[in-house]
């Protein structure tokens, strides 16, 4: 039989599911130590989580603005950045268009961290309770920009961050 025959069997074991846990612990062990220490040298992290997940805590404008999805970055202007592992979610204050906005997001709810600084990346799949409605996938929402002036960020047109290039790819099959 040659490699090209080879079919990876399908596993009974939850290992992708394991493994998404574990790198979930990852981003909350970063965003506890930018809480704790505040972001060191150019770090800075975007955070993308479906607003519609059970638990997320959001101003109702920010929720009508991003009904399924939004991201957040991580920066210079942000405070009481929290995380609560044993609840599994973190907190933190930002400012969206000149108005301070406090949210609590679990870890569950995120679908994508990354620290452009260091070309650091993580896609997830956001994790439903048992019992809590399935929803239909969303495109991604604009960006938002915790530490534009209010003047710059109302002038500037909103952008769409890929994280693409920040994302863990397999190595190439040899």
């Amino acid at each position: 039989m040659s490699d090209d025959d080879q079919t990876t069997p399908e596993s009974l074991l939850p290992y992708e599911t394991w493994t998404e846990d574990a790198l979930r612990r990852v981003v909350a062990r970063a965003v506890a130590h930018a809480g704790a220490h505040g972001l060191p040298g150019q770090h800075h992290f975007y955070i993308t989580f479906r607003t519609d997940h059970p638990g997320v805590v959001i101003p109702p404008r920010l929720r009508a603005q991003y009904p399924q999805e939004m991201t957040i970055v991580l920066q210079h202007q942000f405070w009481d950045l929290k995380v609560d592992e044993a609840a599994g979610l973190f907190s933190v204050g930002l400012t969206f268009g000149g108005t301070p906005a406090s949210l609590v997001v679990p870890l569950e709810a995120m679908t994508a961290f990354a620290d452009p600084a260091v070309r650091f990346g993580l896609g997830f799949h956001p994790v439903m309770p048992e019992g809590a409605p399935a929803k239909a996938e969303a495109s991604p929402a604009p960006a938002e920009e915790d530490a534009a002036p209010q003047d710059e960020a109302e002038s500037e047109t909103p952008q769409v961050v890929s994280l693409d290039a920040f994302r863990r790819r397999p190595p190439p099959k040899t």
